[in-house]
């Protein structure tokens, strides 16, 4: 058996919910560890095996607590009765953030990679779309019926990204009492916000001239006549725009799921479903 323990606890999504955020308030805590690259074990790497998994927790201090965070858990058909069946009792942290937000911030991220063309219409339409990964992120009801179908409700710690806006410290609390570890806030990360959005980075073209060479040049990236360079030659994203329209077709595409969300958590979920909410 590979060395290395399995994780006591887990965020699992959604995707662009300010999973990276929390994840950074946890590697603070003088208790917890995590390692700094997601796993994706429980969805895309489930073939590996549980001893690649397992290898990945091997560099933990044997005095801290090991957890791990994949933001695509939540979505992932499978993942659920994955987690169930390796790690029954595991504490698992769940973040939502308005659907078209999620879906529009998802398609931004994608935009800056390269990966996803200019027209948001083609990725976030539900009539050309749907079922694909920008829409179906944010199916929040669905993907919570679907955990409760294998996780008792108590395991989940349940965080709404408003909820982070207006009070960090307060969900910083709350999930370090969900794991089962005393309070630790570090002040100076709180108001880390972790998003590389608006940062300016290579024009697309010479970031795929150099992909060959990044197993190099990244080891570098510190070396000062590289940074001077680099920042020489980045340039902040302009993202292609969300349109009104667009905005209003999201509103309507989940309107019935965050109904349904608002029933189950409990919660005044009514802002998510006004067309005149500003996407951040």
């Amino acid at each position: 058996m590979a060395e290395g323990r399995l994780p006591s606890f887990m965020v699992i999504g959604a995707v662009k919910a300010a999973t990276t955020w929390i994840g950074h308030q946890l590697r603070h805590h003088p208790m917890l560890w995590l390692p700094d690259a997601e796993p994706h074990f429980f969805s895309s790497e489930y073939a590996r095996g549980v001893d690649w998994y397992r290898s990945l927790f091997a560099g933990a201090p044997a005095d801290r607590i090991v957890g791990e965070k994949s933001a695509d858990y939540l979505a992932h058909p499978e993942a659920a009765g994955r987690i169930s069946a390796l790690l029954p009792g595991i504490p698992l942290i769940v973040q939502l953030r308005d659907p078209v937000e999620r879906a529009y911030s998802d398609y931004c991220m994608l935009y800056r990679r390269g990966q996803v063309g200019g027209d948001p219409r083609h990725y976030l339409d539900g009539r050309v779309a749907a079922g694909g990964r920008f829409l179906e992120g944010g199916r929040y009801a669905h993907h919570i019926r679907r955990l409760y179908e294998h996780i008792p409700g108590q395991q989940l710690q349940i965080i709404l990204y408003d909820d982070i806006r207006r009070e960090p410290e307060a969900v910083i609390a709350r999930v370090c009492e969900h794991i089962g570890v005393p309070v630790h806030i570090a002040p100076e990360a709180v108001d880390d916000r972790r998003n590389d959005s608006r940062a300016p980075t290579l024009p697309l073209p010479l970031r795929r001239i150099l992909r060959p060479a990044r197993p190099l040049l990244d080891p570098m990236r510190s070396n000062p006549w590289l940074a001077r360079v680099w920042t020489s030659l980045a340039r902040p994203v302009r993202y292609p725009p969300l349109t009104e329209e667009l905005r209003a077709m999201l509103r309507d595409y989940y309107r019935d799921d965050i109904r349904d969300l608002a029933t189950l958590l409990k919660r005044d979920l009514s802002g998510w479903l006004c067309n005149d909410r500003a996407v951040a």
